[in-house]
């Protein structure tokens, strides 16, 4: 009998290509991928190389076109239920204040309403928003709208947080401490949290931040390389070490 398998998440083979009217257009072509429970995994490369489409394959919101994706050893068919996902455009609903847009998850999962307010609590107090329960969309800053998206996700305890660029449109500073809070997240105890998959434009983002970097090609994307991150945290940005890593990173997309 073999042995369960350690891993998280395994892509085989997987591609995916879209039929356009000129010919077919591959976006990912024969990845291979392993994320063990506990990682911190950064996806970066080229705009537009297909790193959200891969991030898409799997949750399970998109399936392949060849290839296969396993989640804890098993094929995986349909949306991954052990996955939530941080989106770029913060994708709250406007009419719905903040504790109910972090229920949102807990309501789909079928969750009494009293046990949705008593997490939903929790996690809006966890990302710092403790006050804000019944503050609606458009009173937030970016950075606020971000802290909602991050509990929505954190709310339903995902084995794996599946970020889509989470810090791009917003400010330097407030990306700087978001990044900080996340970090502080990932290693709190009272969060079920331990795996996360980062997609960056920012090489230095995901240095900062990643255990393993995923360097992808221009499209179809490819790996070009599976960087480990030897660094301790927290990182010095200004370290030659850290320069360095950088630099590889950037010299391999270039």
């Amino acid at each position: 009998m073999q042995p369960a398998s350690t891993e998280l998440v395994r892509l085989e083979q997987v591609s995916k290509a879209y039929p356009q009217p000129q010919g077919t257009i591959t976006v990912i072509e024969g990845i291979d991928l392993s994320i063990q429970p506990k990682e911190f995994v950064a996806l970066v490369g080229p705009s537009g190389c297909g790193k959200s489409t891969l991030l898409r394959i799997i949750n399970g919101l998109m399936p392949p076109t060849s290839g296969r994706v396993l989640y804890r050893g098993k094929p995986l068919t349909g949306v991954n239920l052990n996955c939530a996902m941080v989106f770029q455009s913060f994708a709250l609903l406007p009419w719905l204040t903040v504790r109910e847009n972090v229920e949102l998850g807990l309501e789909a999962r079928g969750m009494e309403p009293e046990q949705r307010v008593k997490k939903a609590n929790f996690f809006i107090d966890k990302v710092g928003l403790d006050g804000y329960e019944e503050a609606y969309p458009r009173e937030l800053s970016g950075g606020m709208k971000q802290r909602v998206g991050l509990a929505r996700a954190l709310a339903v305890e995902p084995e794996l947080l599946l970020m889509d660029e989470p810090f791009s449109a917003l400010d330097a500073l407030t990306s700087v401490a978001l990044r900080e809070e996340l970090l502080d997240l990932w290693r709190d105890p009272e969060i079920a949290l331990r795996t996360i998959l980062l997609v960056t434009h920012l090489i230095e983002e995901a240095v900062e931040l990643a255990d393993r970097v995923i360097v992808l090609s221009n499209r179809p994307a490819r790996i070009l390389k599976d960087l480990v991150v030897p660094l301790q945290r927290p990182r010095n940005k200004k370290s030659e070490e850290f320069g360095q890593i950088v630099d590889e990173i950037f010299s391999l997309i270039a």
